[in-house]
C-alpha cells in the first residue's frame, strides 16, 4: 500500500548541498581572488561552511537514485506505583525508491505490513532531519492507530504477567510533534552528512561535540476501563486485577522544553568506509495538564526528565556508489511520583544508492 506518496525528504539534502555548493564555490574564487575583494555576505558564508578537506570529500555528482529499506520500533510503558504495563506495535516495514538532484531529493515509501489502515484508527509519521555541516535540526510528528498490543506487564500481587502478553489494545493514543536543533563545533572536520546524509565522505577518523536546544509537544489518552476490561479478561474466575489510581486517567498533555549535550564520532576503518556513532543527553523540562480520574483539578506538575538520542550508522562510499545501515532511537520520559510514561522509537535503515554526472570542476580536474 502506498504511504505518504512524495515524501519531503528532500529538506535533509537543501541545507547539506546548499552549504557543499557553497564551501566548492567560495573555495574555487578563492584560488584566484584576493579574500579582501569578497564582500561581506560571501566571507560570512565561507566561514559558515568551510570544510577541511583533508578530512572531509564533497559531493562530486550532480544526480543520485537510492532504494531504501525501513523497520521502524516503537514502545510505550505506563507505570504507577509498582504497577507497570508495556505496550507496542508490530514494526512497520517500509520500502522506498529515491532520487536526488543537487538540492531536491524525492522519494516513495510503501508500506508492506498492513498497520492501523482501517476505519478504527491510523497511524501517522512524519520524520525530517536535515544534516548539514556545522548545524543539525531534527522534526518528528507522530499520531498512534488502535494497533497496540500488550507486551509486558508486571502488577503484582503474584499475577503472571505471560497471561496477558500480545493482547490486542485499542484504548491508547500517542501523539508526539517536536522540533530540535544542535550545533556541531568541530564541523570543518567532522561530517555528519557522510554518516546520515551520504552528501560527503569522511576520510580522517574524527569526532566532535554537540550541543542543542528543542521543544516537543505530547499527547497521551488512555482509556482505563477499556485496559481493566482487557486484564481481567485473561484473569481466572473468581480473580480481578485492580489497577493503581495512578494508572486510572483519561487524558495527559505535556511540553517538552530541552537544552541537550552530546557527542558524535566517524570511525574511517578503511578506505571508503565510515563507522558513526552519536549521543545526545537532552534535560527536559515539562510543563504538564492532565485529567486524572477522581481528581476535580487534574494533574499540574512541572518536572526536569532525561530523554536520550542515539544515531549508529555503517557506510560505504566511494563517491560513485554508495550503500549502508543507520539506526536512530529515541526516548521521551515523564516521570512524577505518582506516574511515569517512557517512549522509546527509533527506524532502522539499509540503504544502496548511485551518483552519476559529474559536476563541472570535477570534470576539469579529471581530464
Amino acid at each position: 500500500m502506498l504511504r505518504y506518496c512524495i515524501i519531503l525528504i528532500f529538506v535533509m539534502q537543501v541545507v547539506t548541498m546548499m552549504a557543499q555548493e557553497k564551501a566548492d564555490t567560495l573555495r574555487t574564487v578563492s584560488e584566484g581572488t584576493n579574500p579582501s575583494e569578497l564582500g561581506m555576505i560571501r566571507r560570512t558564508i565561507r566561514g559558515f561552511d568551510r570544510l577541511e578537506d583533508e578530512y572531509i570529500e564533497p559531493q562530486h555528482y550532480e544526480f543520485t537514485v537510492m532504494g531504501q529499506v525501513t523497520r521502524t520500533y516503537e514502545s510505550f510503558s505506563l507505570g504507577s506505583n509498582g504497577q507497570s504495563i508495556k505496550l507496542s506495535p508490530d514494526g512497520q516495514l517500509k520500502v522506498g525508491p529515491y532520487f536526488g538532484w543537487r538540492w531536491i531529493f524525492l522519494g516513495y515509501t510503501f508500506s508492506i505490513d498492513k498497520l492501523g489502515f482501517d476505519s478504527n484508527g491510523l497511524r501517522k509519521e512524519f520524520d525530517i532531519s536535515i544534516y548539514s555541516s556545522q548545524v543539525g535540526i531534527d522534526f518528528y510528528y507522530r499520531r498512534t492507530g488502535h494497533d497496540y498490543k500488550i507486551r509486558d506487564v508486571k502488577l503484582g500481587y503474584g499475577i503472571d504477567g505471560d497471561l496477558f502478553e500480545d493482547i490486542p489494545f485499542s484504548g491508547v493514543n500517542v501523539g508526539m510533534t517536536g522540533l530540535s536543533a544542535y550545533y556541531i563545533f568541530n564541523h570543518g572536520r567532522f561530517s555528519y552528512p557522510a554518516a546520515f546524509g551520504q552528501s560527503t565522505c569522511q576520510k580522517i577518523s574524527c569526532g566532535s561535540w554537540l550541543a542543542g536546544a528543542g521543544y516537543t509537544n505530547n499527547t497521551l489518552d488512555l482509556d482505563y476501563e477499556h485496559l481493566h476490561r482487557t486484564l481481567n479478561s485473561r484473569m481466572p474466575i473468581g480473580e480481578e486485577i485492580k489497577l493503581d489510581s495512578g494508572l486510572m486517567f483519561k487524558s495527559v498533555k505535556y511540553n517538552d522544553f530541552m537544552l541537550s549535550g552530546g557527542y558524535a564520532y566517524n570511525w574511517v576503518f578503511a578506505k571508503d568506509w565510515l563507522a558513526c556513532a552519536s549521543g545526545q543527553v537532552a534535560m527536559a523540562y515539562k510543563t504538564t495538564y492532565g485529567e486524572v480520574a477522581d481528581e476535580k483539578k487534574g494533574l499540574d506538575l512541572k518536572k526536569v526528565n532525561i530523554d536520550l538520542l542515539g544515531r549508529f550508522a555503517l557506510v560505504y562510499n566511494n563517491t560513485r556508489w554508495y550503500t549502508g545501515l543507520s539506526i536512530i532511537l529515541r526516548t521521551n520520559n515523564y516521570h512524577t511520583s505518582r506516574f511515569t510514561a517512557n517512549n522509546i522509537f527509533g527506524s532502522f535503515n539499509a540503504y544502496i544508492g548511485y551518483n552519476f554526472k559529474l559536476k563541472k570542476k570535477y570534470r576539469k580536474n579529471k581530464g
